[in-house]
């Protein structure tokens, strides 16, 4: 069949991009890293030091998911090149769908991983820190704030990621004036730095009587979990710290104690809060550490040479600054407005499939790069 020698040139055709992808994630040195780490693991005494034991692990897995991922790929190209051959030999048109699928799924499968390579930056291998503010519009946008919590939730789910609240602060009838995640995973920060901006919903309100369409706004923060190790000057008098009672979401979110910790950063206007934890200690920990990535992301992101060049600007939420639309009503449609790319499944889209949206973006910024 034609379509067999199609298919058969389209996967010869992925060697290239698959062996360039060794290259880029630099299998040699991986795995020479990894012969070290394991030999030092094994060593007498390893344990003694549990800081830099805990961090020989973590880097041992990582390393091992990076060969273990590449060499998986390699197996399945083989494995679809044999698919077709087998096909060609026996001219079989039922192995055509079976053919197609597996395709696909390889060639996104290795789109993803050329994408991933391209997360370059100091920071993007790390976890993240995910903020959601309710934009103007009571209860429309505290409700919006709450769906895209539940969207980055599921997304942080389908990717195997762990994700551990910080704080949270119900709406007044219905979804959250604000909430802080963590979503732990290698290259969380890389993936989700894309989605920080103003994000705009259009729908029929389930709280309007009327059923009157309404344009609500909610904002994201994103900024990585910067480890102890990086130092950053923070000067204690520029600090204003505030404690108060936890509240949220009927009890169950948090411990409703004295122990809430809100910190402001005066020179920047930048607040983080956290109520979560036991003790206020631990809550005090918590945020200075969501203080320390807040602040080291927009030192990155406006390529300043020190923490005190920040200036306090805040972020209208509202029209025209969005990043996306998502529409429910009179059609269905999310659309990335920066670059252009878009999703007419709105279901899926709120249940966290955000992958073309990041993809997309990334590919814009390797190509601006390549410039």
């Amino acid at each position: 069949m034609i379509e067999f020698d199609g298919y058969k040139v389209k996967i010869l055709a992925l060697k290239p991009t698959l062996e360039n992808l060794g290259v880029a994630l630099k299998l040699a040195e991986a795995e020479a890293e990894l012969a070290s780490l394991e030999e030092e693991s094994a060593a007498d005494g390893f344990w003694s030091d549990l800081e830099r034991s805990q961090k020989v692990l973590q880097r041992t897995k990582q390393l091992r998911t990076k060969l273990d991922g590449f060499r998986k790929m390699a197996a399945q190209w083989d494995d679809l090149l044999t698919l077709v051959q087998m096909a060609q030999e026996e001219d079989d048109a039922s192995l055509l769908p079976e053919l197609e699928d597996e395709y696909s799924g390889f060639e996104k499968t290795l789109e993803e991983a050329r994408l991933a390579t391209l997360l370059s930056g100091e920071y993007d291998g790390m976890s993240a820190i995910l903020s959601f503010h309710a934009g103007a519009g009571g209860t429309e946008a505290q409700d919006w704030a709450q769906m895209l919590y539940r969207m980055y939730t599921r997304w942080a789910e389908r990717h195997r990621m762990k994700y551990k609240l910080l704080d949270y602060l119900d709406g007044e009838e219905a979804g959250l004036k604000s909430a802080s995640i963590e979503i732990d995973g290698e290259n969380a920060y890389g993936y989700l730095k894309s989605e920080s901006g103003i994000h705009r919903l259009v729908r029929i309100s389930p709280f309007d009587s009327s059923g009157r369409r309404h344009t609500s706004f909610a904002a994201i923060e994103v900024a990585p979990l910067i480890s102890d190790d990086v130092e950053i000057e923070i000067r204690p008098e520029d600090l204003k710290v505030d404690t108060y009672r936890s509240s949220g979401a009927g009890g169950q979110h948090v411990n409703k104690t004295e122990s809430a910790i809100r910190i402001t950063h005066v020179p920047t206007g930048i607040v983080v809060s956290c109520q979560v934890e036991r003790s206020q200690h631990q809550n005090r920990e918590v945020a200075m550490r969501m203080l320390r990535s807040k602040l080291v992301e927009i030192k990155e992101r406006e390529h300043l040479d020190k923490i005190s060049d920040i200036k306090g600007e805040q972020m209208k939420i509202e029209w025209g600054s969005q990043i996306r639309s998502y529409v429910f009503m009179p059609y269905t449609l999310a659309k990335d407005h920066r670059t252009g790319f878009e999703n007419g499944n709105i279901n899926a889209v709120m249940d966290g499939d955000l992958d073309g949206f990041i993809n997309a973006y990334l590919s814009d910024l390797a190509g601006s790069q390549d410039k």
